[in-house]
């Protein structure tokens, strides 16, 4: 044979058996499913709720008007501090001032008629005095006088007499009596006008005290909507009055946020909180939960459930109250806030990244007889079925297969989950891609492949 034709026939085999090689290498890679994969590890865990809402003072109160009337005056404008009992606004107070200052007239009139009554009284008394005194002489003389005219020593003229001026000490007794009753009603009488006049007064006053605004505690002006001579007036029924001013107590300031329904649950009294302020970035201020709402607010609307007449499956939120600790002097209500509570903490908990987590039906995790050689994949879930149960759990790297297995979740952090039960440390579980995980099947055949994604990949999934 000749050189060239052995060479063209070994040339011929090696491509033969390149391609051999090359099908069968093909054929045994066909099935492998690339993954990235993570480490089941023990780590310091902190499960946060994060809600935004707005800065607002703990004790704040709007200072309505208590009286119809034209300001006259306004000695304080937004953004002072200021101190309890201090001079905030003045209305008009002319017809006020002179209502109170005629009541009060009125009061020292009846206070001057309750002292002419006592006056009388104690007159009256002692006429009552000297009545009995007479009254009781008259009565000796009289039983004196009966027993001489019976014995025949006085003439019936001196009897008759005595009998007149006995009847007539008894008389005078009685007319006395008469006179300390009448002297006591108007005593009485005075002292009920005295307590009328001074009731006149005090409402009096109060009408006048209303057209003068004094600083109910200490704190700034957050809101001043009215200026000197505009005239204001007071809500009537369903009509609110006019608002002179705002008085905020600085000193405690809180974090007034919207928690989402579904993390209420893990919220307490107590629990801390971080607090970024959109005005002051790269600050985070400390801060404890003080107060939970109960009621449920419409997020669209805000309004709370209890005050809805229908039921509604909108999201729904609850106000959180947290407290800011040592907060700084330039804060101002109304400013974007967001607080990330911690809702709890666990040392050295045995945790796996959150994309891990995936759900499986029972029929899904067993294998079928026709797929026992070929590729280990399925189509999406689309079956949500009540019937169906779920599986919650992770892919476990098993012997280069990837196997199915159920976990018991605890607190979940920012990026990773507590398992409670069903792996152990240093287990290797599949983290991803996400259009891997969601088409994985219990079995398959994996690659590990932890390099950075491409980012069409990403995207696509």
């Amino acid at each position: 044979m000749k050189a060239w034709k052995k060479i063209a026939l070994a040339a011929g085999a090696a491509v033969v058996l390149a391609a051999v090689v090359g099908f069968t290498v093909y054929q045994s890679h066909k099935n492998i499913v690339t993954v990235q994969t993570g480490k089941a590890q023990r780590m310091e865990l902190v499960a946060v709720v994060s809600a935004s809402g707005e800065v607002k003072p703990k004790t704040y109160v709007n200072i309505g008007a208590n009286a119809f009337g034209k300001i006259t005056r306004l000695y304080v404008k937004e953004g002072d501090r200021i101190k309890q009992g201090q001079m905030l606004a003045q209305l008009e107070n002319v017809q006020p001032a002179a209502d109170m200052n005629a009541t009060q007239a009125s009061l020292d009139a009846a206070r001057t008629d309750a002292v002419a009554a006592e006056a009388a009284l104690n007159t009256a008394g002692a006429d009552l005095n000297r009545a009995k005194s007479d009254a009781e002489r008259s009565e000796l003389d009289w039983t004196r006088a009966q027993g001489l005219y019976k014995d025949a020593l006085i003439a019936k003229s001196e009897f008759d007499s005595q009998k007149a001026a006995h009847q007539t000490a008894v008389a005078g007794l009685a007319q006395a009596q008469a006179r300390v009753a009448q002297a006591k009603a108007q005593k009485e009488s005075a002292d009920r006008h005295i307590g009328q006049a001074s009731a006149n007064l005090t409402h009096a006053a109060d009408v006048l005290k209303k057209t003068t605004y004094q600083a109910p505690f200490d704190g700034m002006i957050t809101n001043l909507p009215v200026r000197e001579g505009e005239t204001v007036v007071i809500g009537i029924q369903n009509s609110p009055g006019s608002t002179l001013m705002t008085l905020a107590d600085m000193s405690v300031i809180t974090a007034e946020v919207k928690v989402d329904e579904t993390d209420i649950v893990n919220v307490q009294l107590g629990q801390l909180a971080q607090v970024t302020i959109d005005a002051l970035p790269k600050k985070i201020f400390k801060a404890i939960v003080t107060q939970i709402g109960d009621n449920a607010m419409v997020r669209s609307t805000g309004v709370s459930t209890s005050q809805q007449t229908s039921t509604t499956q909108e999201a729904k939120d609850f106000k959180v109250v947290v407290t800011l600790q040592d907060p700084p002097q330039d804060l101002r209500p109304g400013l974007s806030a967001t607080a990330k509570i911690t809702t709890a903490t666990r040392n050295q908990a045995l945790t796996i990244p959150l994309q891990a987590l995936t759900v499986r039906r029972q029929e899904d995790l067993t294998p079928k007889k026709d797929e026992k050689n070929s590729v280990q994949a399925a189509s999406p879930q689309l079956d949500h079925s009540k019937d169906k149960q779920e599986i919650q759990g992770v892919f476990v790297i098993r012997n280069h297969k990837a196997e199915f297995v159920p976990v018991d979740t605890g607190i979940a952090g920012t990026t990773d989950i507590e398992v409670m039960k069903g792996l152990s440390e240093g287990d290797e579980i599949v983290t991803g891609s996400y259009k891997v995980l969601r088409t994985l099947r219990t079995g398959s055949s994996v690659k590990v492949d932890n390099a950075a994604p491409k980012k069409e990949e990403e995207e696509g999934s």
